[in-house]
């Protein structure tokens, strides 16, 4: 067996290949941290800007299922912060924040080699064609424009990161004439940094995290589940209950 990850030894700490107290300690932010896991090297500057931009992005979306989910399970063991944090991660899929894998998983597929020179207008007419709903195109509030979206492109191109996979997720929105979300705009961009399509979906796992904690620290003093629980059960049930 092997690991590639880390270790440690009664006076040292190795985290990939960095001796953790000496190397990353007061020079590493936590996206550069999650950088270094996840690709076993440190960011240059410009890929820290961009990854930083990336999951911070997805770290709160207000009270959102996931949001929902983590505060009730608080409400039935505030002992167990990690537990109702679980419960909120457990929803993010191919509706909620997931929808980044998806994202990034079409584009790879459609375009493993992003050297080639293919026609991209006519890739991307061919996609809407082909394909029914598409992962990271379209959203219930944010339209015409998803205002996360050109910022994160703004970044990239500052960063030398707008590529091929961000220009056709963008004509494929154009054709469907719908707007690019964020999650679609960050699938690509973790396409154009070479990450695995299959982490995607831990990006918004570890950045809703943070915001789920944050969450609960607000349940916690100004609780509102309790509320939600009885209020919904009453509107829920009030048809059903004999009249007086």
């Amino acid at each position: 067996m092997r690991t590639e990850m880390g270790w440690s030894s009664a006076d040292r700490i190795v985290v990939r290949g960095m001796d953790l107290p000496r190397q990353i300690l007061g020079h590493f932010n936590l996206g550069d941290m999650a950088f270094l896991e996840l690709s076993g090297r440190a960011p240059s500057a410009h890929e820290s800007k961009l990854f930083n931009a990336m999951v911070v992005t997805l770290v709160e979306h207000g009270i959102t299922p996931s949001a929902l989910a983590a505060r009730l399970t608080y409400l039935g063991a505030p002992e167990a912060m990690q537990a109702a944090v679980a419960a909120g991660l457990c929803g993010l899929g191919s509706v909620f924040v997931g929808s980044t894998e998806g994202c990034a998983r079409m584009l790879f597929e459609e375009l493993p080699d992003p050297k080639a020179k293919i026609d991209l207008k006519a890739a991307a007419k061919r996609i809407v064609a082909e394909r029914g709903m598409i992962p990271g195109i379209g959203h219930p509030i944010h339209k015409p424009v998803d205002p996360r979206t050109p910022r994160l492109f703004e970044i990239a191109r500052e960063c030398g990161f707008y590529g091929p996979y961000c220009e056709l997720i963008e004509r494929i929105a154009a054709q469907k004439k719908l707007p690019l979300n964020a999650t679609g705009a960050i699938g690509a961009l973790a396409c154009e940094m070479g990450f695995d399509w299959k982490v995607c979906r831990g990006l918004g796992v570890m950045a809703r995290a943070v915001g789920l904690v944050g969450h609960l620290l607000e349940e916690a003093r100004d609780p509102l589940a309790q509320e939600l629980w009885l209020r919904t059960e009453q509107e829920a049930t009030a048809n059903l209950k004999p009249k007086r």
